[in-house]
């Protein structure tokens, strides 16, 4: 007997919880494309926050990444609800799955001009690099989707696909501002004979940044190999 993915599990047990939500935005007359447009809102709602956290704020005070961390959360819960309302509420289309998709991008694109903007004004340099090489990798993963599937090949594996793009950014956020203030903004922590700190709290937030620049290419190049077998097959 073939096991169900975790991913799947999770997935349900998650609409388990959210279709109740989902069936009183249908009551109320809430269509999928204006939970996709909120979707959207809230995420420029997040690269808000983080130009605000540049402009009003300081280096230490990383309150303004935990806040824009728990609105990232908030944000992706609605791309699952966009999808439940569809399909509860009889409401699927095309156009409404290519708006969903094309929101979707707009979206990730907008947080991750927030995220950048906010570490290069506070001159995280470094970090902002692997927060563009993140938003590159984001990017690759869904178009090689798109351009695979435009080709009749169902592309869908890879370890770091939106849901998951969406957790870490926004679980790493937030869990950065709560440690900042635990912490301090500006702590750091040396070990003897090493020239330069070895963690800062910021790093709650970049590390895992950084560990995502790496998986979505990975996952994008994954892709593009996994298609390319695919297409060997076909006559």
């Amino acid at each position: 007997m073939e096991k169900t993915p975790l991913r799947i599990v999770l997935q349900q047990l998650i609409y388990k919880v959210i279709n109740p939500f989902v069936k009183l935005l249908i009551k109320i007359g809430f269509t999928p494309n204006a939970v996709t447009t909120t979707g959207l809102l809230l995420n420029i709602g997040v690269a808000v926050i983080f130009v605000i956290g540049v402009e009003e704020g300081n280096r230490g005070d990383l309150t303004y990444v935990g806040w824009a961390g728990a609105l990232v959360l908030f944000a992706g819960l609605f791309d699952m609800l966009d999808g439940q309302v569809a399909r509860l509420g009889n409401m699927s289309s095309k156009f409404g799955a290519l708006y969903d998709s094309v929101l979707d991008r707009y979206s990730e694109l907008v947080m991750f001009l927030g995220i950048c903007y906010y570490l290069i004004g506070h001159h995280y340099f470094l970090s902002s690099l692997f927060a563009f090489i993140a938003l590159i990798g984001s990017m690759m993963v869904s178009y090689v989707r798109a351009r695979a599937e435009g080709l009749g090949i169902d592309c869908k594996g890879g370890l770091m696909q939106r849901p998951e793009r969406v957790v870490t950014i926004g679980v790493s956020a937030l869990a950065c501002g709560i440690t900042a203030h635990y912490l301090g903004g500006d702590y750091k922590l040396f070990i003897p004979g090493i020239p330069f700190q070895v963690f800062e709290t910021i790093s709650v937030f970049t590390i895992p940044l950084t560990v995502m620049a790496v998986l979505t290419n990975i996952t994008a190049v994954n892709r593009l190999r996994e298609s390319k077998k695919e297409l060997e097959k076909q006559p």
